[in-house]
């Protein structure tokens, strides 16, 4: 996407619902996808009031009304039973600012779709785990989102991003990728690419169950990392799921495994140091039960015992997404260096590496 402008940032500010004079407007580098802005509004009776405004990354999500479509249904069905179970909406959920014509979110004269959403004070998200509490807080956190959700009619859903965990899909776009070798870069990563397809079987787990009918298909969020979950600054406890752009139908053990192909590794996502690269049972156990408990006894046994699985899958497909991007030129997800996602992708091989030399221990802390 091209630069945003002074002019179209203040063109889109203009046409929001916003109370207030515009005193500040701070890009925000937190995200791979869609460029983010922390605005703040000075307010005679209340001081300063801080909103947040996104420009919708159209070339990732190419139909954006869509996708708003879905976080609007999504949230005024979690806003309805977040007020049943006598919790604050305004805290525990996100709230859509609409812009000066009602809308979920505005099309600009350069033609990017621009969303809102109001702040939430007092609040953090983490992109590593510094506190072990913070991790099963977000476990508890993307648990309860799922069982909130149980009922709500996932047929209705957009697919903001076509095959987004259709791991099979993924697999054979590196194929083609990787004989096509667009940049002359195969070469250079070849022990990776043979890594992935030794192990190309994953591909099928969660397909063929579902079409057996062992596994239903649930309302997931599918970007389940810690830094999508707001911990409160004052009881160290998760209060809202947040970033809910790529919520469709889905297998929960994906969420699951997302969570913990994050969380569960000892070292950042990019670290380019795979000596720092571990997998920690300890954390996988305490997400576990996290997740479990959140979960509310909406999870089968059958889904229960492939959360294992799942943390393989995603562990394996997020591997390939960000190798074939190395290989296509670094087109989807952002990078801020030469070769961060080829960073990426080694820290996800070596973290499934581990998880296969722990297998049984981590299915056995599944069934306890």
């Amino acid at each position: 996407m091209s630069q945003v402008t002074t002019e179209q940032l203040n063109e889109v500010i203009a046409n929001f619902c916003y109370e207030g004079m515009p005193v500040g407007k701070n890009p925000l580098k937190s995200g791979h996808i869609n460029d983010t802005y922390l605005l703040t509004f000075h307010i005679a009776d209340l001081g300063q009031v801080k909103t947040i405004l996104q420009r919708i990354n159209k070339e990732v999500f190419k139909y954006p009304e869509e996708l708003m479509e879905n976080v609007m249904g999504v949230t005024s069905y979690l806003r309805e039973h977040i007020i049943e179970n006598g919790g604050n909406p305004e805290r525990e959920t996100l709230n859509v600012i609409p812009t000066t014509k009602g809308k979920p979110c505005y099309l600009d004269s350069y033609g990017d779709y621009w969303r809102s959403y109001k702040y939430v004070t007092d609040a953090t998200s983490y992109d590593l785990v510094e506190k072990p509490e913070h991790f099963y807080e977000s476990a508890v956190a993307f648990g309860n989102f799922q069982r909130l959700l149980a009922d709500y009619p996932v047929e209705t859903l957009h697919e903001t991003i076509k095959g987004f965990h259709d791991t099979k899909a993924r697999l054979n776009t590196f194929q083609r990728i990787v004989e096509a070798d667009p940049l002359g870069r195969a070469s250079l990563v070849q022990k990776e690419i043979n890594f992935v397809l030794e192990r190309k079987e994953l591909a099928d787990v969660f397909p063929k169950l579902f079409f057996e009918g062992k596994i239903p298909l649930r309302v997931t969020h599918n970007d389940t990392k810690l830094s999508n979950v707001l911990i409160d600054n004052k009881t160290d406890k998760a209060i809202c799921v947040v970033d809910l752009d790529t919520v469709m139908p889905g297998f929960t053990m994906n969420d699951f495994g997302d969570s913990i192909r994050f969380g569960a590794s000892t070292a950042a996502e990019d670290e380019p140091d795979l000596d720092k690269v571990d997998f920690s049972l300890e954390l996988f156990e305490l997400y576990t039960n996290g997740y479990i408990t959140g979960c509310g006894g909406q999870l089968t046994k059958q889904e229960i015992a492939l959360l294992p699985m799942g943390a393989k899958m995603m562990t394996y497909e997020s591997g390939i997404r960000f190798l074939t991007d190395y290989l296509q030129g670094d087109t989807y997800f952002k990078i801020h260096r030469a070769n961060q996602n080829l960073d990426r992708c080694r820290t996800q091989l070596k973290l499934l590496y581990k998880m296969e030399n722990q297998w049984d221990i981590m299915n056995e802390i599944v069934k306890r």
